[in-house]
């Protein structure tokens, strides 16, 4: 049986397809060839991330099919409940790129509340001109310890937000349609454990009454946080989007830093990836990354083996 990692899998993964019994093939076919490589191969198994779309054409001309994988959390790429209905099995990693996801949003806010991510810009260009002006511009930093980050959207990625935050003091408030409280355990070296149940509130609280919001929601339509939610929230807050584009209205971030309502943004995703804005690009007060939150070793080795096992339980029955 033949399997296509179309945008790759961690050899950890090949090899546990390879020894039982798979054909891994890691190249990487263009979205418009897709379909006629499929075909041709007789592809039984179709592994994306975020890169490769599976829609309704693929779906309904690859009658090889037997699996379309996802190697992350999010599935607004693939027609899911389409493929589901015409008989395939439809399979993602929820839970093992969380911790990877969840340290990019803390890399984010200490290098906000430091002025890193300008810092590196401007010291290269006129660290040894302009120093002693540097050391002033960037002089006025705060701590995270003692602040409040709230959590829009506290399943697995926001719950491992909340145990650092937790971890480096900070207060945490989190929101969830869909969760009530959730346990947060914290383990130290010596093996004890301590565990603190936090209880989800109305998002309006959330965004009256945090220093900083990380979002950690799916797709969407239309935004979630918006010129109006902006406007409630406390003056000099900062914003990390590191869950998807589109849900966070763009225009409306840039007018709140440039009003001082903002006093920093974060973003790993974007409204028009992988071609975003320049003005956002561009602006001195937003840190950016080009969609990586999943992207360390060991979040890919994970994804790899929970693929390759999902993969093994289905089709060796």
């Amino acid at each position: 049986m033949k399997i296509l990692a179309n945008d790759g899998i961690s050899q950890s993964g090949i090899d546990l397809l390879k020894e039982a019994g798979f054909e891994v093939l890691t190249v990487h076919v263009a979205q418009e060839q897709l379909q006629n490589y499929i075909n041709e191969h007789k592809i039984e198994v179709l592994l994306v991330r975020s890169a490769t779309k599976v829609r309704k054409d693929i779906i309904d001309n690859c009658s090889s099919l037997k699996i379309i994988g996802r190697g992350g959390v999010g599935m607004d790429n693939i027609d899911v409940d389409y493929a589901l209905e015409n008989g395939i099995n439809v399979i993602n990693t929820p839970a093992a790129s969380s911790e990877s996801v969840a340290e990019l949003v803390f890399a984010h806010l200490f290098g906000g509340v430091r002025f890193l991510h300008d810092s590196n810009r401007n010291m290269p260009l006129e660290g040894d001109t302009k120093f002693k002006e540097l050391k002033k511009s960037y002089g006025a930093g705060r701590e995270l310890r003692g602040k409040t980050l709230g959590i829009i959207g506290f399943g697995r990625i926001g719950r491992q937000v909340a145990k650092i935050a937790l971890g480096c003091g900070m207060k945490v408030i989190a929101s969830d349609h869909q969760v009530g409280e959730a346990d947060i355990t914290l383990t130290f070296y010596d093996g004890q454990k301590i565990t603190l149940k936090i209880k989800t509130a109305p998002i309006d609280k959330l965004i009256k009454h945090s220093d900083f919001i990380s979002l950690h929601v799916p797709s969407q339509s239309g935004y979630l946080i918006g010129k109006e939610e902006i406007s409630k929230m406390k003056d000099g807050v900062g914003i990390v989007n590191a869950a998807r584009g589109g849900i966070l209205d763009e225009n409306a971030l840039l007018e709140g830093i440039e009003d001082g309502k903002i006093s920093f943004a974060a973003l790993d995703v974007f409204e028009n990836e992988p071609t975003p804005s320049i003005k956002v690009l561009m602006h001195d007060k937003i840190s950016l990354t080009p969609h990586i939150g999943a992207a360390t070793d060991e979040a890919q080795d994970r994804i790899g083996t929970e693929l390759a096992n999902q993969i093994i339980s289905i089709l060796c029955k």
